[in-house]
């Protein structure tokens, strides 16, 4: 069988390989929507910038099997300029990897030897946020170390998970005893102010007015102030905004909101994909913190999502306090970095993995010291 690599470069080539990438997501089994075609394509339009396509399309015996979104991208490391190869993601891809459908290994014995033989265009690879139990991390540190390459592994974020399999009730009293009193007695006063219920948009007529909401919620608290919020940046305003769009006309969208009356006060923007909830985006009205709403809005919307055949609630991002309230599981995430046969790289290499924990040891021994 003979295993070639194609070079997908532009954003025409990229829009035309729709349907091949949807069937090889399918075929892979993806059970995120981060590696889907409808998200890389929204992605690249919205943030591809200054960038280079580098997707990899690998054939056998001319049929697809497998596809390396990435792309290339020149920036300045510890002081020196590097061409890296990335993800096509940014920090607001929560879950990256390879779409491999079969032959896998032959497949990412081919990615590896194409960006061996290739590796004049490159000095680093860097692949973020790769779920630990994908092949793709182990699979490429030991094609690199084969070629006399050198490689890097950092942990990533453990995404609070919460399976939701289990009866609502059986659920909901596993929690400790003071968690439920506090969710029942933050409903209960609120209640007294007005009617609280969840409400559910994914898409329609009130999309527009239902994503104008939820970026004011999103920006009404801290994030607002620290200039985090979706609604501070053009560019991230425009994304989820056409994302939400995609996302709606393949029946993935779930904006939820907690509404007190006619009044939306807490929001959460989800994505339905392969029988999962997935949480993008929370916020609420910091005028009604003193009733928790986010949290009333979770209460309200996983016992939604028990009750209709989900099989788990992907927090998703880092292992938060507020989440571990609500999930014990996790999707631990991991990064590779892989290091071309150059004086610069190797430098990096060592100054990522080798002196950089020998001084963070160094200063955590001196603080034991004086505690």
């Amino acid at each position: 069988m003979t295993f070639t690599v194609e070079v997908i470069r532009t954003r025409e080539a990229l829009a035309n390989l729709a349907p091949i990438w949807d069937d090889l997501v399918a075929r892979a089994g993806a059970t995120h929507p981060f590696v889907t075609h409808t998200w890389i394509q929204t992605w690249w339009e919205c943030f591809g910038g200054d960038a280079e396509l580098r997707v990899l399309l690998v054939r056998a015996n001319d049929e697809p099997i497998a596809i390396a979104p990435l792309m290339r991208v020149r920036e300045r490391i510890y002081g020196a300029r590097h061409r890296c190869l990335r993800f096509v993601a940014n920090d607001h891809t929560p879950r990256c990897d390879f779409i491999v459908a079969s032959d896998h290994a032959e497949a990412y014995a081919a990615i590896c030897n194409f960006l061996m033989a290739e590796s004049t265009d490159w000095d680093v690879l860097q692949l973020r946020d790769v779920p630990t139990e994908s092949r793709t991390v182990r699979e490429l540190a030991q094609h690199a170390a084969k070629h006399g390459f050198l490689s890097g592994v950092r942990r990533g974020a453990n995404s609070p998970l919460l399976p939701t399999t289990v009866a609502w009730d059986d659920y909901i009293e596993s929690l400790p005893s003071k968690r439920r009193w506090f969710l029942r007695n933050r409903l209960k006063r609120l209640s007294k102010l007005g009617r609280a219920s969840l409400e559910t948009v994914s898409g329609g007529d009130g999309l527009r007015n239902a994503l104008e909401d939820g970026f004011r919620l999103e920006a009404a608290a801290w994030k607002g102030k620290a200039g985090t919020a979706i609604a501070c940046h053009p560019e991230l305003l425009h994304f989820y905004t056409t994302f939400a769009q995609q996302a709606a006309e393949r029946g993935w969208l779930r904006l939820q909101f907690l509404k007190l009356d006619e009044q939306r006060i807490a929001f959460a923007y989800c994505l339905a994909y392969a029988d999962r909830m997935y949480l993008l985006k929370p916020g609420f009205d910091p005028d009604y913190a003193a009733f928790s709403p986010g949290n009333l809005l979770f209460y309200l919307a996983l016992q939604e999502v028990h009750a209709s055949g989900f099989v788990a609630y992907d927090f998703l991002g880092y292992d938060d306090h507020w989440k571990r309230q609500w999930a014990s599981e996790s999707v631990p995430h991991n990064t590779l970095f892989l290091y071309t046969k150059r004086p610069l790289t190797r430098l990096d290499h060592y100054t990522r993995f080798a002196l950089i924990p020998r001084l963070r040891r160094a200063r955590n021994l001196m603080l034991g010291q004086t505690t």
